[in-house]
């Protein structure tokens, strides 16, 4: 599912009471980013049951180019990691894999 895919999700539900696809989208882009905010400035943030997005870093490493097979160096870098809430991951269990 797109992000266009969600903000239909979220006109259809009647319970987010969002009677249009630009009020959906705006609701949307808030939660977004209000995940991006609090990354920046706790570098975590939970949901529970849903999951949690965490900052991650990655240790600098010798990596190959895939063109000449010439070894190079990747510097280290940091990036964001998401882990699966309980409930998250049982309705996964549930779904159908490609669909």
């Amino acid at each position: 599912m797109r992000k266009e895919g969600l903000v239909e999700q979220l006109v259809s539900n009647k319970a987010a009471r969002l009677e249009s696809k630009a009020a959906a989208t705006r609701a949307l882009n808030a939660v977004l980013s209000a995940i991006e905010t609090g990354i920046k400035k706790d570098g975590e943030v939970q949901l529970v049951g849903f999951g949690t997005f965490k900052i991650k870093s990655r240790p600098a490493r010798k990596g190959r180019n895939p063109g000449t097979g010439a070894v190079i160096k990747i510097k280290a870098s940091k990036t964001v990691a998401f882990k699966c809430g309980s409930a998250l991951k049982a309705i996964a269990g549930k779904a159908r894999p490609g669909k």
